[in-house]
């Protein structure tokens, strides 16, 4: 997507959460990668000046790797400024929320700061729950619950941003339909997507419900996969940044394109 959208390209256009780079963000156009946890923006021994001033000789030229470093270098001071200065004025000094909900906050408030960044990415794990599942209560009501609420206050750290943001909650992975020995659940076929933001119409459930009678299940087991997710990417891709079909057919060879159906989930 990043390749196709005109203007000038920015190393904090896109930005993953965490200390790898996802698959998802894997292509020809440079992201960055930033940690958000109190270890991750404290300097480190390339903030050094003399440290740096000898990688800066070492990775002077044109080449790949010194220019990938280059890259890194200037959105890692771009970005670390950004938070510093967002420590400062965050609830006057008062300590950011534990665990995700507190990251979520940080990515928020930068996203409303920097309005270069394009995309976003946040991966989280804990949702293989085999033994022990839960209803109401257990492993997975729990994280559900967390999750609910980290979404929440990235939503309020977005401020005004939020009415031009859109965010997907996506797995690669369902669960089974029915519970297995262990009060758990084992990997199945159908999930769902959820879709957020401030031009989204929500409230409904789009695309087709296949339904959990035991003929509706997919190999009698698990929910039946009724919509392509590559249609649901591509129909906030071309809502939220105005692309093409020519556009959309590069980001999504040979993919589905957004239903009729679907193609009214988001406000022009």
């Amino acid at each position: 997507m990043l390749e196709v959208l005109p203007g000038t390209r920015n190393s904090t256009d896109a930005i993953s959460v965490g200390p790898t780079l996802p698959r998802i963000l894997s292509g020809r156009i440079s992201t960055t990668n930033l940690p958000l946890n109190p270890a991750g923006i404290r300097p480190t021994a390339t903030d050094r000046p003399q440290i740096q001033a000898a990688f800066e000789r070492l990775y002077n030229g044109n080449d790949p790797l010194s220019v990938a470093y280059r890259e890194g270098q200037s959105a890692r001071k771009k970005l670390m400024a950004e938070l510093a200065e967002d420590m400062k004025m965050a609830d006057g000094g008062a300590p950011s929320p534990i665990g995700f909900a507190g990251e979520a906050q940080k990515l928020g408030r930068l996203i409303a700061r920097d309005p270069s960044i394009k995309v976003a990415f946040f991966a989280l794990g804990g949702w293989d729950t085999h033994v022990n599942q839960g209803s109401v209560n257990g492993q997975l009501p729990n994280r559900l619950k967390a999750l609910g609420e980290s979404l929440s206050t990235f939503i309020q750290a977005l401020g005004p941003s939020y009415s031009d943001t859109v965010v997907l909650v996506m797995s690669e992975f369902g669960r089974t339909v029915k519970e297995n020995g262990n009060a758990g659940t084992d990997h199945g076929h159908g999930n769902v997507t959820w879709v957020i933001g401030g031009n989204v119409q929500g409230g409904k459930i789009y695309g087709q419900w296949p339904g959990l009678s035991g003929n509706e299940l997919y190999e009698g087991r698990d929910l039946a996969v009724a919509t392509d997710f590559r249609e649901i990417i591509a129909t906030v891709l071309q809502a939220q940044f105005g692309l093409t079909t020519t556009q959309l057919s590069k980001i999504v060879p040979n993919g589905p394109r957004p239903g009729r159906e679907l193609t009214t989930l988001i406000r022009a």
